[in-house]
């Protein structure tokens, strides 16, 4: 396991007590993430894009210190209003995201394009089908964003309200993970690839983080490998899937062939180890003595 690897010291102790029947898993949230990209100009040192990263406060519950995407839970009050939708229709998004029905797909978009405006002022939408609103960093787009934040307004009301068009077309389905069943806080979250709108800028506006950061997807698991960066499996994996990729425009054309099935870590008693185990992913597999403590933040 990578030193980067953000592990808890208590899920040793939560994992026995799942394993013994001492601990009930709690029901995921639905939540999506957006990894955020812009392509670097022609005088760049190296090829490819780059993408948006925030820093977790260390104060966090949640993976506190850990570099991630801008992301947050689904509000429910996005499942069943109607919105000017652009791209795909609802039906081939819900099969796309692997969820029952219509309603439930509109949310889920939603919350990504509504947590890359609260995170980072990137909005994903516009007064037409084919176009992005520009410059949003005037004084009565950010009384919006912090009425979205604070839940005094859902994003439906908030795209109603402006007359804008959800933009999905601009957005890609790229993976589906899903928190472990002995983490007291449960997430199954949508990952999504999308391009820096032209005229639009990211800013630190996130009351989550401490800092931001654009930087190549290869920079980051190099960094994550040499223990600089701290992150989460799922961030990792992502991050090295988009070192292929030349451009964000590829990596959004990109997004259509990814497997969106879910990935839920497994624990397993293996003689006299804990063994905790992400399928498909053997990078992040954890050894623990059975019977002693937890392990560290690597």
């Amino acid at each position: 396991m990578s030193p980067g690897q953000w592990y808890p010291p208590e899920w040793p102790d939560r994992i026995r007590a799942l394993a013994a029947g001492e601990l009930t898993a709690v029901t995921p949230r639905r939540a999506a993430t957006v990894m955020l990209l812009r392509d670097r100009g022609p005088q760049a040192a190296s090829p490819g894009p780059v993408v948006h990263m925030l820093r977790r406060r260390t104060s966090m519950a949640f993976a506190g210190g850990a570099y991630a995407y801008p992301g947050g839970g689904v509000d429910p009050r996005d499942d069943d209003r109607l919105i000017g939708w652009a791209g795909p229709p609802l039906e081939q998004w819900a099969d796309r995201l692997g969820v029952a029905t219509v309603t439930e797909a509109q949310a889920v978009v939603c919350a990504a394009v509504r947590e890359t405006f609260e995170e980072a002022g990137v909005l994903l939408a516009g007064p037409t089908a084919t176009t992005v609103v520009g410059d949003t960093t005037g004084d009565d787009w950010e009384a919006d964003r912090e009425a979205l934040v604070a839940r005094d307004l859902s994003f439906a009301e908030f795209l109603d309200r402006r007359g804008l068009v959800l933009r999905s077309d601009l957005l890609g389905a790229w993976a589906r993970w899903i928190t472990p069943e002995f983490e007291p806080r449960r997430y199954d979250t949508w990952f999504f690839v999308a391009a820096l709108p032209e005229g639009q800028r990211t800013r630190d506006v996130s009351t989550e983080a401490d800092r931001t950061v654009w930087i190549a997807p290869a920079e980051a698991t190099r960094r994550y490998d040499a223990g600089e960066l701290l992150m989460m499996p799922p961030t990792v994996t992502t991050l090295r899937a988009l070192t292929p990729y030349g451009t964000a425009a590829e990596a959004l054309e990109a997004a259509d062939v990814q497997d969106m099935a879910p990935v839920l870590a497994q624990a397993r008693l293996e003689g006299d180890e804990l063994v905790l185990t992400w399928p498909g992913h053997d990078e992040f597999t954890k050894h623990v003595p059975a019977a002693g403590g937890g392990g560290g933040a690597a």
